[in-house]
């Protein structure tokens, strides 16, 4: 059966728990049930603020989770730190600013490649696959693979937000484009942002994409259908066309 692996995102369960600085949902508990469902990797956001994952949940599920396990994280001393005494499969380099809600935008790459680099190294030293968290352009990709990335993940934000049709299709086919050109380049491709159950069938269909970072989508539906049923009903929907019934 073809289609990307599912990264799920356990941001957003941690976020409802520390609304109320409560022990639950755990989103631990919830990471298993997803994968029993048919996650093959969990991602999740260590932020400078911890504003929803803690420390404590990234150490659990280091010893918990059965598949991959993809830590998204700022390239500052404190988290370097932190994952090259306890290291994931792998590491998602990405912006962070303390007032968004969400991230925002991809890394700039070009502008920061010598601290970037830095940071490459040092995770690539302790085995940790690196991925960077990029928009989806052409000299982004390049200066990923200049300074010693493995991945990169093409940030699917501006496809997902577009409401006209034609514009969309526009940001589909930029999103194509340039996991193309990551595969001739040597890089693994994922994607992720904003992606749901409406909007994720044109970007699993591309042959180049082998993983998707998912959460929000999955943890609203979740609250209709219960965490299994959602992550069943977006594996269904990331299947690609010759694969469906």
């Amino acid at each position: 059966m073809s289609r990307p692996r599912l990264g799920f995102n356990v941001d957003h369960i941690a976020t409802v728990r520390q609304a109320r600085l409560a022990l639950w949902p755990d989103p631990v508990g919830i990471a298993a049930i997803a994968e029993v469902a048919g996650a093959e990797q969990i991602t999740l956001h260590l932020r400078e603020d911890r504003r929803h994952v803690q420390e404590r949940d990234y150490a659990l599920l280091r010893e918990t989770k059965k598949g991959l396990l993809n830590l998204e994280m700022a390239a500052t001393p404190a988290m370097l730190e932190l994952v090259l005494k306890q290291p994931p499969d792998m590491v998602t380099l990405v912006p962070e600013r303390r007032q968004e809600l969400t991230t925002e935008g991809g890394l700039d790459v070009v502008a920061h490649q010598e601290a970037l680099a830095k940071a490459v190294q040092m995770l690539r030293e302790r085995d940790i696959v690196v991925s960077l968290f990029v928009d989806p352009r052409p000299e982004q990709l390049e200066a990923s693979l200049k300074i010693g990335a493995q991945r990169v993940e093409l940030h699917t934000g501006c496809y997902c937000n577009e409401t006209h049709s034609q514009r969309r299709l526009k940001e589909q086919q930029r999103i194509h484009e340039a996991a193309r050109h990551a595969l001739q380049l040597g890089l693994g491709c994922a994607a992720g942002h904003g992606l749901d159950y409406a909007n994720v069938a044109p970007i699993a269909a591309m042959v180049e994409v082998d993983e998707l970072n998912i959460g929000h989508s999955i943890v609203a539906r979740a609250l209709y259908v219960g965490i299994e049923r959602a992550i069943k009903d977006m594996l269904q929907c990331m299947l690609r066309p010759s694969d469906k019934p």
